[in-house]
């Protein structure tokens, strides 16, 4: 700061850098390109995929979040893949969805309806489900895309993403509950995997959250090299910028 600065530049200085992250944040579009990559890096055609929204439209969006140094990126070869700048990020975020959560009532109330308020589906911890994978009495079944598995996963989950689930479930042993998870608490794809294994005369029921809260809590992981993916199926999508 210099001399020439008065406290009331120093404020409107600050502030107008808070809210970089403000505006950055304001857009719902944009909150779920960080959710999305909460779950590790993609290109803007993957996360063109998986939003529904436009190439361009994605661009633009994700200019936005670099810009409040929230995400950033690298190019390897002929692709570009998009990040989280770094964890702390992946914190405020959470922060955000938390805060939000608890201001709400009409959140609540659509979460408690769709997510929580099922009597028959009780949700594992973290803390259970690491005791029973220890001793072998579980398996876990990570049902996110493949690609979100190989950026990062719970340590010896298996792999079947939830739009091959049916066509696989054979190869899932009945003797073992299986603990599906997904993305987050929000996420749904653990919840479809669990009525679809429950009516198929699995017991199943779905981890209390996702990824990114299991390695947020600095619990066991596994990456690249380290993956055991859904034998059948390796995963090839990598996509221009």
């Amino acid at each position: 700061m210099t001399k020439e600065l008065t406290q009331q530049d120093y404020k409107d200085l600050l502030y107008r850098q808070f809210a970089l992250v403000g505006k950055a944040v304001s857009s719902n579009r944009r909150l779920e390109l960080l959710d999305l990559l909460c779950q590790g890096e993609r290109t803007v055609e993957d996360l063109a995929r998986e939003t529904g929204a436009s190439i361009s439209s994605v661009s633009q969006h994700l200019q936005v979040l670099k810009t409040a140094k929230l995400v950033n990126s690298r190019k390897e070869g002929l692709y570009v893949y998009h990040f989280l700048a770094d964890e702390s990020v992946g914190e405020f975020w959470r922060a955000l969805r938390a805060l939000a959560f608890s201001r709400s009532a009409e959140l609540r109330e659509m979460v408690q309806s769709i997510v929580e308020g099922r009597d028959d589906l009780e949700q594992v911890s973290h803390e259970e489900l690491m005791e029973r994978a220890r001793r072998g009495e579980v398996i876990v079944l990570d049902v996110r895309p493949e690609v979100e598995y190989q950026s990062g996963h719970i340590a010896d989950a298996v792999s079947i993403p939830i739009d091959r689930l049916e066509a696989h479930l054979k190869e899932l042993p009945k003797d073992r509950e299986v603990v599906a998870y997904c993305r987050g608490p929000y996420c749904l794809f653990s919840l479809e995997a669990v009525d679809l294994l429950r009516s198929h005369g699995y017991k199943a029921r779905r981890l209390i959250d996702g990824y990114p809260e299991w390695e947020a809590g600095g619990r066991p992981v596994q990456r690249g090299e380290n993956s055991k993916p859904h034998r059948s199926e390796q995963s090839s999508d990598h996509h221009r910028s």
